[in-house]
């Protein structure tokens, strides 16, 4: 059973779904590229509040580690998230 927990009512969201079920394949890979990037989006300006100034290249990592887990940041990238700090 898929439990929902939304402010959503039900015809709302079937008619979401039909939508969904609508959309071309391509249409769906696009949307859900939009919603990655607006994530990522977020997700800057989240460390940037928290971070301030960095450099590119340590938003970059910020970032990443937040969708990599730990082990791979260090053998990928040489940056481990415990000591730099999330």
């Amino acid at each position: 059973m898929l439990l929902r927990v939304t402010d959503t009512d039900s015809d709302t969201i079937e008619r979401v779904i039909e939508g969904y079920r609508r959309m071309t394949p391509q249409a769906k890979m696009r949307a859900v590229s939009d919603m990655t990037k607006a994530v990522q989006y977020m997700a800057v300006a989240r460390i940037r509040k928290q971070r301030g100034a960095t450099s590119e290249r340590e938003l970059r990592l910020r970032l990443a580690s937040l969708w990599l887990d730990r082990e791979t940041m260090i053998r990928v990238f040489s940056w481990d998230p415990e000591r730099e700090g999330y």
